[in-house]
């Protein structure tokens, strides 16, 4: 089992990345806001879990321990592929999964792109009294970044681009989204902002496959 690399980032893009390890790169599937956090040429920690299929090995990294607990509870819910668990963790903050878990309010899950209303339902039954003390504090290092408008809408639009959206229907969703966070905009993360532009996008049209 890989549970975490240290090396060096060769690229991070989208919800993908590639760090390097003792000459081998690895190529580690994380969320869009991770991805973000890192540039090419730093040295990174991931954690990591290895997801076996008869077919592929693939690695899942996350920025803290907490976000790696609940993609395991998230994978082991009867339909939520680690694929759909990490647009979970990209969609919704750990203390917005505790919190819709503790109030049995299924309806945050099924705004997740790929998450149905039956495997929203598991969700919260299934994950109910295993999150107790989950999502309350934000992991040491990793409080939320603020950067100017410009900045943050670039990085976003990249991150957007990199999941697959047309980059004309992302921008103009993107602005969109600026335009009615106003002044809120100044102050406000990068997470914050992809958050509210995946919502406005809804789920990707033409998306297919296993999740």
């Amino acid at each position: 089992m890989i549970s975490s690399l240290r090396g060096t980032v060769l690229q991070a893009v989208g919800s993908s990345l590639v760090i390097e390890v003792g000459g081998v790169g690895f190529a580690v599937q994380v969320t869009p806001s991770h991805a973000l956090t890192l540039r090419s040429g730093q040295e990174a920690l991931v954690l990591t879990t290895l997801i076996v299929r008869e077919d592929s090995l693939s690695l899942f990294g996350f920025a803290d321990a907490e976000s790696l607990e609940i993609f395991s509870l998230l994978v082991g819910v009867t339909g939520v592929g680690p694929k759909s668990a990490l647009g979970v963790l990209a969609a919704l903050t750990a203390s917005e999964i505790v919190r819709a878990v503790t109030h049995d309010d299924d309806a945050v899950f099924r705004r997740v792109s790929g998450i149905g209303p039956k495997t929203a339902k598991l969700i919260v039954v299934s994950l109910t009294g295993k999150v107790a003390g989950l999502g309350a504090v934000p992991a040491a290092g990793q409080a939320p970044t603020f950067v100017g408008t410009t900045s943050i809408h670039d990085d976003v639009l990249v991150a957007l681009v990199g999941l697959g959206w047309n980059e004309r229907n992302a921008s103009e969703a993107l602005d969109r989204v600026v335009s009615v966070a106003n002044d809120d905009v100044d102050t406000m993360s990068v997470q914050s902002l992809l958050r509210l532009a995946l919502t406005e996008l809804g789920p990707r049209q033409g998306s297919a496959g296993p999740r």
